[in-house]
């Protein structure tokens, strides 16, 4: 069994930067791919970013290409996702998620997903 805890949300102004971080626990988690999902107020839930199990592989999302990237650390069995230059549409919960396949964390439709952590950029 896999249990992802977020962390690293808050409020912050249009421009600045955070990091996210989802801790990861389970034995098996380090063959897993892991993403990042979103979801506004009043909006479905959408990609952000995934990883595969090794580190090597990244999509990132076109709304955030350019500004974000997701990273992961195989020791620590944390997965980031830095994000630079925020504006305020990026204003939602952040999801963790993890899947020991690539396309199912892409697609959404993972085993595992985390609690969220709420993210609020002010203008």
């Amino acid at each position: 069994q896999v249990q992802l805890a977020e962390s690293g949300g808050g409020l912050v102004q249009a421009g600045a930067s955070l990091r996210l971080s989802c801790a990861a626990s389970g034995r098996t988690f380090g063959n897993y791919a892991s993403g990042w999902f979103r979801q506004a107020p009043g909006k479905e839930r959408e990609f952000v970013a995934v990883i595969n199990w090794t580190g090597g592989t990244t999509v990132i999302a076109n709304p955030v290409k350019g500004r974000f990237t997701i990273s992961r650390d195989s020791a620590k069995n944390t997965i980031y996702l830095q994000m630079n230059s925020l504006k305020p549409e990026d204003t939602a919960v952040y999801y963790c998620a993890a899947d020991p396949l690539f396309s199912r964390v892409k697609a959404g439709t993972v085993a595992h997903w985390g609690q969220g952590t709420q993210v609020t950029v002010s203008s």
